[in-house]
């Protein structure tokens, strides 16, 4: 017990040295809030842009960005950018022109400065969609511009209503080497009519993302801004070696479930230099949804988010579930500067999950008016339908958290395992949670770890000695 630091014996210079360096790391954190974003002349292909060695963007499948055998405009198809006219045929048609190209060095389709109005368009391989300067797409507000799909197999039926949902804004499936990027141009959902439609109860089907990519690979979206999405903003699924980095993402804070980055069932995927506001998680890991994920054992694993700053009222900075059946490992989550928001960090899980979390690192976590700084739930009653198994509990081994710092804390880490699984492997180093009130002490239940370095004291559960040897803090 020689390890942690007891309450009672902290003298008074040394609170105020801590919240000093609390105060010192989060202003360092907020110079790096917005992303640095890297231009490129949209009349041609695009030049290389040598990768960042701190940038772990090179699970992109290219050094910069790809160069493309033929680049067009949308407004050589016909396309009107007044914020009026409907571009939708026009954008697919001009995608079903580029596809053409795929195997002959590329294309690429330039939007330039305007409103451009339209509905659903699936992109096609070997693409670039390149955003000018000014450029702005808005999703159509006729939800039959929105057409229904399939549900995921690993979700087994939309993700709020039954059957089917409504296809992303942007959308791609069983694609290889696409980019989204630009000049910082915009893409806006115009999601207002989509959320008043879940409030309203009268919501009929799924609401679509702002861009879905599945099946796919060697994705790249940067050097943009997504507003206003219908539900979540970002979400690659089945997908590997994907990229998103220099992005903002914003949505209003109360707007219902529109989370910033959801990879899931992905493979090699890295999430670095976003700002994102949003009315849910900022980014949230998954990987299917009860029996459904359970059967089709798709797997997050391999990712990395870094250097992501944001606000979310109601949600977390970085969320792992809960949706998680198919299984989530190995994941890092780093240079993470949250604010005014309902948790830092989140693990999510149930019973009917099934699935495992396992080797999550985190580390480097600065947090100012953060409600609940750590966070392990449980119990949400959340399942797709009757078919969900009770008995299929996840399992949790293996998650390292350390050098957080957390200001104006309103509540003490929560950590709440379930009962009958195996939540083991939990571990704590250089945690420092300020502002707390001597009556919120940590809260843990069914789960097992090792602290070191914490204040306030932890829980018992976490001053097991014992458990050390799952820990490996650098």
């Amino acid at each position: 017990m020689g390890n942690f630091i007891n309450p009672c014996s902290c003298t008074r210079p040394l609170l105020v040295f801590l919240t000093f360096l609390a105060i010192l790391l989060l202003q360092f954190s907020a110079k790096s809030v917005f992303p640095i974003r890297f231009v490129s002349g949209p009349s041609r292909p695009g030049p290389d842009v040598p990768v960042d060695p701190s940038s772990c963007a090179g699970f992109f499948g290219h050094v910069g960005l790809p160069r493309r055998k033929v680049a067009m405009s949308i407004a050589e198809f016909g396309g009107v950018g007044d914020g009026k006219t409907s571009n939708t045929e026009t954008f697919r048609k001009a995608v079903r022109y580029m596809q053409s190209f795929g195997h002959k060095g590329g294309s690429q389709l330039n939007v330039p400065k305007g409103r451009w109005v339209t509905g659903s368009f699936n992109l096609t391989s070997n693409f670039t969609l390149f955003l000018e300067e000014g450029a702005v797409i808005l999703g159509s507000q006729d939800p039959k511009e929105w057409p229904i799909i399939e549900p995921l197999p690993s979700y087994g039926r939309g993700r709020e209503r039954l059957g089917g949902r409504h296809i992303s804004l942007i959308h791609g499936d069983g694609l290889t080497n696409v980019v989204i990027t630009g000049q910082n141009g915009t893409i806006d959902g115009q999601g207002k009519m989509w959320w008043e439609l879940w409030w309203n109860r009268t919501l009929e089907h799924t609401r679509g993302h702002l861009v879905e990519l599945m099946n796919s690979r060697n994705i790249l979206i940067s050097n943009l801004t997504f507003l206003n999405s219908p539900f979540w903003t970002i979400h690659p699924v089945y997908c590997s070696n994907v990229v998103i980095k220099d992005m903002t993402i914003l949505a209003p804070l109360n707007a219902p479930n529109t989370d910033g980055i959801d990879p899931d069932s992905s493979t090699n995927v890295c999430i670095e230099d976003c700002y994102i506001e949003s009315g849910d998680d900022l980014v949230a890991v998954k990987s299917g949804w009860d029996q459904y994920g359970i059967t089709i054992a798709r797997p997050s694993s391999n990712i990395i988010v870094r250097r992501v700053s944001g606000t979310t009222p109601t949600c977390s900075g970085v969320g792992i579930g809960s949706e998680m059946s198919g299984g989530i490992s190995n994941v890092t989550i780093e240079d993470l500067h949250v604010w005014d928001s309902a948790a830092g960090v989140r693990i999510k899980s149930d019973k009917g999950r099934g699935g495992y979390i396992a080797n999550i690192s985190i580390s480097n976590i600065t947090m100012n008016r953060v409600k609940i700084p750590i966070r392990f739930s449980r119990g949400a009653n959340d399942h797709p339908d009757e078919g969900w198994n009770p008995k299929a509990v996840p399992k949790v081994k293996g998650i390292l958290i350390s050098n957080v710092v957390s200001l104006n804390s309103t509540k003490a880490p929560l950590l709440q395992g379930i009962e009958g699984a195996s939540f083991e492997g939990i571990c704590l180093k250089n945690v420092t949670i300020l502002g707390l009130a001597p009556s919120r002490t940590w809260q843990c239940e069914f789960i097992s770890g090792f602290a070191s370095e914490v204040f306030p004291m932890p829980c018992p559960q976490l001053q097991n000695n014992g458990s050390s040897s799952w820990c490996s803090f650098s």
